[in-house]
């Protein structure tokens, strides 16, 4: 992991953790699956981003909290927009998980539309996956404004009580 990801975990933990609600969608057994906290990562080959992902749901609810922590391209482009918000070079950026859906161990949601800071345009982000065991794994697309897609990885464990 590296030393911002890092950086970012401990400074979402230090907030008392993710602090986003999450509304859940699917069966009392299928969300019974996701009950716990995951913590991972994520990144594309395409974009050059990558990052950390913490969740949290607990048993019985239908919400959750959650975050991705997206971090700056090291040398990477400088943003089209300096003063566009959350357009700074360097700094890592909180994107906020908007929705998830599970059912049958397949998961998918979307993430709320935020800035990407090299062309200072608002970016749309779903992600699928698969749950096996203690572990969700899987693909999101990234949708620029001018219909450009970028696709990357995610996974994250579930962490030990």
């Amino acid at each position: 992991m590296s030393r911002l990801m890092a950086m970012g975990l401990l400074l979402v933990a230090a907030c008392g953790g993710p602090s986003t609600p999450v509304p859940v969608a699917g069966s009392d057994a299928d969300l019974a699956q996701l009950a716990g906290e995951w913590s991972g990562q994520y990144s594309s080959e395409e974009s050059g981003r990558s990052g950390s992902i913490v969740f949290r749901l607990i048993a019985g609810t239908d919400s959750a909290t959650g975050d991705v922590m997206m971090s700056p391209l090291a040398g990477g482009p400088r943003p089209a927009d300096p003063a566009a918000p959350g357009a700074a070079f360097g700094q890592a950026q909180v994107l906020v998980i908007r929705f998830v859906r599970i059912e049958g161990g397949r998961v998918s949601g979307r993430l709320d539309p935020y800035t990407e800071p090299s062309c200072a345009c608002q970016l749309l982000t779903v992600f699928e996956g698969r749950l096996n065991g203690t572990k969700l794994e899987g693909t999101y697309t990234t949708r620029r404004p001018d219909g450009q897609t970028q696709t990357g990885r995610w996974d994250v464990t579930r962490r030990r009580p």
